[in-house]
């Protein structure tokens, strides 16, 4: 069996954490190198994970004839260099979440990846996991009736955590960036619209660099449906979703994050009567990557377009200027590419 062979951007903790173990849990993928601004570091990490090769720097990685595609978890503010490229190397490109730090950058992300045809997705692995195919058979069948609202939390307290990326506005801090994606693509993917306009309150706090520690907010979608959020990371934990209809609603108290002490059933309810749907836990890392790597080495379509990325960014810059301006923002029809450098 062919097997797609990666390269890692970086020593992150979230390579570490979910990446890597993801790979080795199947057959289809193996890890081939790792890369570093300090080669030094790249070996150590390259030891302590079992991976062949090492570099001090991102372009002796994207050199490397052995590797077919690159993980890039970078800092935020580094996604759009690293990823264009890769894209030119010729290298396949897995990119974390948040996709860019702006709508021109995630922009000439994608043109640039179907510019040198190369495959390009943003790790939003929820999307990935069955339940969400059946909330939208649900969601069309029609048993919920209209859909009226969606209401979404996702928050932790990460306050504590003294110099971490996500406290810098230069590196794309702050928690919509970070995990605020999430809850605004859900929201466009279960309602398959794009927003008109978004309303969002904020704690900028000075004590993390000035970034958005918590946000509450008011997505309004064509046809009065309308999307409400909590989104930060100096609050309780909490990630659920509630999607409401005219006849029953549709609940995921576990709607992003599976750690192990979370369930991944949904619950229906209709007209009163409520039903739990039971799914296993999986591992959505594992399903976005045997999709990415069917489209890279097949070219067999995602279920879901890299320019969905950019979409998302559009709508969290509109929320991050209403919370700054103090002003309800509207969000203007997607216009497409607006060219690479």
């Amino acid at each position: 069996m062919r097997k797609l062979r990666w390269g890692i951007m970086g020593c992150a903790q979230i390579a570490a954490k979910a990446f890597i173990p993801s790979v080795r849990s199947s057959d289809t993928h193996e890890i081939a190198a790792v890369a570093s601004r300090d080669v030094t570091r790249a070996r150590t990490f390259a030891d302590k994970h079992g991976i062949p090769d090492a570099y001090g720097s991102y372009m002796e990685l994207l050199a490397d004839p052995n590797i077919d595609a690159v993980y890039v978890p970078l800092p935020n503010h580094m996604h759009r260099e690293w990823t264009i490229h890769a894209a030119r190397a010729g290298k396949h490109v897995l990119v974390e979440k948040p996709m860019a730090v702006s709508e021109r950058d995630a922009v000439q992300m994608v043109e640039a990846c179907e510019q040198f045809g190369v495959h390009f997705q943003e790790n939003v692995m929820y999307r990935y996991h069955p339940r969400y195919d059946r909330i939208k058979e649900i969601v069309h069948s029609g048993e919920i009736g209209s859909v009226r609202a969606i209401h979404g939390v996702f928050t932790s307290d990460r306050s504590a955590m003294e110099g971490d990326i996500r406290f810098r506005q230069e590196m794309g801090g702050g928690g919509m960036y970070d995990i605020g994606c999430y809850l605004l693509s859900a929201a466009r993917y279960v309602l398959e619209k794009e927003p008109a306009a978004a309303t969002m309150q904020a704690l900028f706090s000075p004590e993390h660099g000035g970034v958005d520690m918590m946000a509450s907010g008011l997505v309004e979608f064509p046809g009065d449906a309308a999307f409400t959020f909590q989104c930060g990371l100096w609050a309780d934990f909490a990630n659920t979703l509630e999607i409401r209809g005219t006849h029953g609603t549709i609940r995921l108290p576990s709607a992003f994050s599976l750690r192990s002490d979370l369930s991944p059933d949904i619950q229906v309810t209709v007209r009163g009567e409520m039903r739990i749907e039971p799914f296993e836990r999986g591992n959505q890392q594992l399903l976005l990557l045997n999709r990415f790597a069917r489209a890279a080495l097949y070219g067999e379509p995602e279920p879901v377009s890299p320019w969905d990325g950019v979409r998302t960014i559009r709508v969290i810059e509109a929320c991050l200027a209403s919370a700054r301006d103090k002003r309800r923002v509207v969000i203007e029809p997607f216009q497409g590419r607006v060219g690479a450098d």
